[in-house]
């Protein structure tokens, strides 16, 4: 079975033993060495060596990966991170006179120009900026308003502070996120990951009225975890 071949071939690229690999992902060495060989690991030992890897679930079973050169092999490992929101642009933000991030305000208004300017030093720049001490330095914020009443019970015209995402196979369903597509642009929805199934996301709505739908990750440009409300 390809899977099994997969993860021996990744182990070795890697050039780590059994037990250093076994170690990491919270298994026996003898385990490991039964996936290697015939043995199908559990769906959550599955996943935890896809992360250990960096690769996603679908190329480990479908890819038999030594058959490509070390050229091909790069580059398909390159793609298959792009899923994963990895190797993206550099996150435009602002800083303090100190060197500490700042947290950047986009309005309802600023929603329409978002879309073509989050890249844009100068656009973010632009944005009204505050710092909230509380929330963790190592990670980065942004307030967004929320427009309409799609996420009831959190109101039209309400600021929600969230956390940027740069993994996106780390979503969680259920969770709530503001979403930036290239169709849609900035959208604050809930969330379902179907990114290893069929590279998509689910978004749903608090308020029944409007209907669930899907997004590529292929058209995705942010996804920002929701915080906390701001009253």
């Amino acid at each position: 079975m390809i899977l099994h071949s997969n993860i021996k071939f990744l182990r070795k690229r890697k050039n780590v033993t059994q037990a250093t690999m076994a170690d990491s992902i919270g298994i026996s060495r003898s385990k490991l060495a039964g996936y290697e060989l015939n043995i199908n690991p559990t769906l959550e030992t599955l996943l935890s060596i896809a992360d250990y890897f960096g690769v996603s679930v679908d190329m480990l079973l479908r890819e038999e990966l030594e058959k490509y050169s070390e050229f091909k092999l790069r580059e398909l490992l390159e793609t298959d991170q792009f899923l994963r929101g990895r190797n993206l642009r550099i996150l435009t933000t602002t800083v303090d006179a100190t060197g500490r991030e700042l947290i950047e305000v986009v309005s309802q208004r600023a929603k329409a120009s978002y879309l073509a300017g989050f890249a844009d030093p100068d656009y973010i720049g632009d944005l009204p900026r505050f710092s909230l001490p509380f929330l963790p330095m190592d990670k980065k914020h942004r307030v967004f308003q929320v427009d309409g009443d799609s996420m009831l019970p959190i109101p039209d015209g309400a600021w929600i502070v969230c956390e940027y995402m740069d993994d996106w196979t780390a979503i969680k369903d259920g969770e709530k996120y503001v979403i930036v597509t290239e169709q849609d642009g900035v959208t604050f929805k809930i969330a379902y990951n179907q990114i290893r199934e069929n590279e998509k996301l689910l978004l749903c709505s608090g308020n029944p009225l409007y209907k669930p739908f899907e997004v590529a990750v292929s058209d995705l440009r942010e996804v920002w975890r929701y915080r906390l409300m701001m009253v």
